[in-house]
C-alpha cells in the first residue's frame, strides 16, 4: 500500500472519530440536561412556540445544527428560528397538550 492511501485511511478513521464523538457528547449533552437521547423531542423556537420534533444525535436531515440547538422551521409561525429541547418538567400539562399536537414534518 501506497503512502498516499495510508494517509487517505488516516484521515478517514480520524474524521470518523471526530464525527462518532461528537455525536456522543452532543447525545450525553442532551441527557445531562434531562432531555430524551432521540425520537420526538418537545422544543421551543426563538419566538417562543412550542412543538414536536423528530432529534437525533448527529442526525439531522431537516436543520442545521449548532451543538445543542438547531436552526429549522417552526411549524406553529411558520418561520425559520433556532430551536432548542425543552423538558416536559418545564411545561404544564395544557403546554404539553399543545407541544404534542403541533408537530413539524416527519421527514425531510
Amino acid at each position: 500500500m501506497s503512502r498516499r492511501a495510508i494517509r487517505r485511511r488516516r484521515r478517514r478513521r480520524g474524521g470518523l472519530l471526530i464525527a462518532v464523538v461528537g455525536t456522543v457528547v452532543e447525545g450525553l449533552a442532551l441527557r445531562r440536561r434531562g432531555y430524551g437521547l432521540a425520537g420526538e423531542v418537545v422544543v421551543r423556537c426563538r419566538d417562543g412556540h412550542l412543538f414536536t420534533t423528530l432529534w437525533v444525535p448527529g442526525v439531522s436531515f431537516k436543520a442545521l445544527r449548532f451543538g445543542p440547538s438547531r436552526f429549522q422551521r417552526c411549524p406553529v409561525g411558520g418561520h425559520w428560528s433556532l430551536v432548542t429541547p425543552v423538558t416536559l418538567a418545564e411545561l404544564s400539562p395544557e403546554e404539553q397538550r399543545l407541544a404534542r399536537e403541533r408537530r413539524d414534518l416527519r421527514i425531510p
